[in-house]
C-alpha cells in the first residue's frame, strides 16, 4: 500500500499529482506545517480528483493553541501575503476545527485542523477505505466514481451510490 503520510508518492503519480507535488514543494507547505503532522487526504492521493478538486491537507491542531497555529502560519509565510485566505472555525462532531482555504497557482487548497492525529481524522480514514475499495474494484469502478464526481456528486456519496451504502460517511469508516 502507498504510504499516504508523506507526499513522496505524488512525484511518480499522474500529471496532476506531479504538478501538485511541485507546487507543495515550491511553497514548502508540508515543511512549514511539520509541527502539525500534515497529511494530504481526499481525492488527489487516490487519483479520483476532477476539475475543481482541491488539495485537502489535514493537520493535528490542539485548539488550546489555535492562536499559535495561526501565528506560525503567518510567521512562516506559509501563504504568500498577496493570496486571499478564507478562515473558518466549523464544529465537527461537537469539536472545534479550523479551515483555511486559498489558491496557490492552479490549485485550490484547504488546510483542515482538528484536535486529533491526522491519520485518525475521518478525511484520512475515508480516503484509506476508498483506496482499498478502488484497489479491489479496479478501473471500471474508478471511472464510474469519477463520472459521478464530474456530475457534482461528492466523493463519499458517489461511493455510497455505487456500493449501495445507506450512510456512506459512516459506512466507509467500517471498511
Amino acid at each position: 500500500m502507498i504510504d499516504f503520510t508523506t507526499i513522496d508518492y505524488l512525484k511518480n503519480g499522474n500529471e496532476r499529482q506531479k504538478r501538485a507535488y511541485e507546487v507543495l514543494l515550491k511553497y514548502k507547505i508540508f515543511e512549514k506545517l511539520s509541527n502539525y503532522s500534515p497529511v494530504l487526504a481526499g481525492t488527489f492521493p487516490i487519483e479520483i480528483d476532477v476539475e475543481g478538486s482541491d488539495l485537502d491537507i489535514i493537520c493535528e491542531v490542539d485548539f488550546r493553541f489555535v492562536e499559535d497555529f495561526m501565528e506560525e502560519i503567518t510567521l512562516s509565510k506559509l501563504i504568500p501575503d498577496e493570496i486571499d485566505v478564507k478562515v473558518e472555525y466549523p464544529i465537527l462532531d461537537s469539536e472545534k476545527c479550523i479551515t483555511l482555504n486559498f489558491i496557490l497557482e492552479e490549485f485550490s487548497i484547504e488546510i483542515f485542523g482538528q484536535n486529533k492525529p491526522a491519520i485518525e481524522q475521518n478525511a484520512y480514514r475515508h480516503m484509506i477505505a476508498e483506496y482499498k475499495i478502488l484497489q479491489e474494484k479496479r478501473d471500471d469502478f474508478k471511472q464510474k466514481i469519477i463520472e459521478l464526481k464530474k456530475k457534482g456528486i461528492k466523493t463519499e456519496p458517489a461511493f455510497g451510490i455505487l456500493l449501495g451504502l445507506e450512510n456512506p460517511y459512516e459506512d466507509l469508516l467500517k471498511f
